[in-house]
């Protein structure tokens, strides 16, 4: 099976003997479902300021291959600061890397290291030592023609549901643990409702897989005018998935929003032939992170 990694490679709220900063590498395995229990790769090291090149993090990364046995399909990373050393480092291993907000471990591992590795360590200077990230915001671009759903509509389930995720006709899909001891969203239970919005499409499977494709972001409706729901994809990429044409449209856009704030930012998007399908062309499971 084709395993994905999540990585981070940036200075630290530490500076060491010198007064530089401390630079550190994490390296974790994404998850495959909902309901996660297998251990999963997590990988550290730091990494002196005057050593941060594409070479020292190549031969890093072969240190995480070492470990897992076998390397990853792809690499995931959500700084575009440090796009062109991670590219690099990547393409040299001849491992694919991808742009991407979909970094839910990362995103997780980087707060608990915050709240309890970091204050811990000589030179711990606080947060104010990294900068955020900037995502700019482009105007979003339509669907290709080819691939404009039928109908959409906003639906919801009990986080409870998903339980059984790994049972459901899925032909393109991701998920993270929602559930259980391994959950990324700890303050999610089971009767926690999380909002979706699906596509009904009788190209269903084509544009399912053109979006398998894409580093799938998160939802967001966009309720001034002209009035949309945008799909964000990769660092800055954003689509059109529907028009909000109506108050009608916009007040269900706006409980999606609101839900979608309740349940941390965990929402998804399936797609489908129509409402009486009982399987899915793609379903993805997804959240927004605040990675600023």
């Amino acid at each position: 099976m084709s395993k994905t990694w999540e990585l981070d490679f940036y200075s630290k709220p530490i500076l060491d003997e010198n007064g530089k900063k401390r630079w550190e590498v994490l390296i974790c395995e994404s998850p495959t479902d909902t309901c996660s229990t297998e251990e999963l790769l997590r990988f550290s090291k730091y990494c002196s300021s005057s050593e941060v090149n594409s070479m020292w993090l190549e031969n890093t990364i072969n240190e995480a291959i070492a470990i897992a046995g076998k390397p990853p399909t792809q690499i995931r990373f959500f700084r575009r600061q440090m796009n062109n050393m991670i590219t690099k480092a990547c393409k040299d291993l001849g491992i694919t890397s991808k742009p991407s907000r979909r970094t839910v471990v990362l995103y997780r591992w980087l707060q608990e290291r915050m709240d309890t590795v970091y204050p811990l360590e000589p030179g711990f200077q606080g947060a104010g030592l990294t900068p955020s990230v900037q995502f700019e915001t482009p105007k979003p671009e339509r669907l290709p023609d080819a691939l404009q759903g039928d109908r959409w509509a906003f639906v919801s389930l009990e986080a409870g549901s998903f339980a059984e995720m790994q049972e459901w006709d899925i032909d393109f899909g991701e998920a993270f643990p929602i559930l259980g001891e391994k959950s990324l969203v700890p303050q999610i239970s089971t009767d926690t409702i999380i909002p979706g919005m699906i596509v009904f499409s009788n190209r269903a499977k084509a544009l399912a897989g053109w979006m398998s494709g894409l580093e799938l972001g998160f939802l967001k409706p966009e309720l001034e005018e002209p009035g949309q729901v945008v799909l964000e994809t990769g660092f800055n990429e954003r689509w059109i998935l529907a028009n909000l044409t109506d108050k009608a449209t916009r007040a269900e856009a706006a409980g999606f929003a609101e839900t979608k704030d309740k349940a941390q930012g965990v929402h998804f998007l399936a797609i489908q032939t129509d409402p009486n399908s009982e399987s899915f062309a793609g379903f993805w499971l997804l959240q927004e992170l605040n990675l600023a």
